[in-house]
C-alpha cells in the first residue's frame, strides 16, 4: 500500500471515528432525555451506533495492517 492509499485510510478512519461517535451521541440523548417515553426506539438507535462502531473497526483493522 502506498503512502497516500495509508492517508486515504487514515482519513476515513477519522470520518468513520466521527459518525461512530454521532450515533453513540444520539443513542445517548435518547436515553438521557427521551426514555422512558421513546424506550421502543431503542434498538434502532442502538443496531445505527452498532453499524458505526463495525465500519470504524474494520478500517481501522485495515489501517493496523497496512502501517506493518
Amino acid at each position: 500500500m502506498t503512502e497516500e492509499e495509508i492517508k486515504e485510510l487514515d482519513s476515513a478512519v477519522k470520518k468513520a471515528r466521527y459518525v461512530l461517535s454521532q450515533k453513540a451521541g444520539e443513542l445517548h440523548d435518547l436515553i438521557e432525555d427521551r426514555l422512558p417515553a421513546d424506550y421502543k426506539e431503542i434498538p434502532a438507535y442502538a443496531e445505527a451506533a452498532f453499524k458505526a462502531c463495525q465500519v470504524w473497526d474494520e478500517l481501522n483493522q485495515k489501517l493496523i495492517a497496512a502501517r506493518k
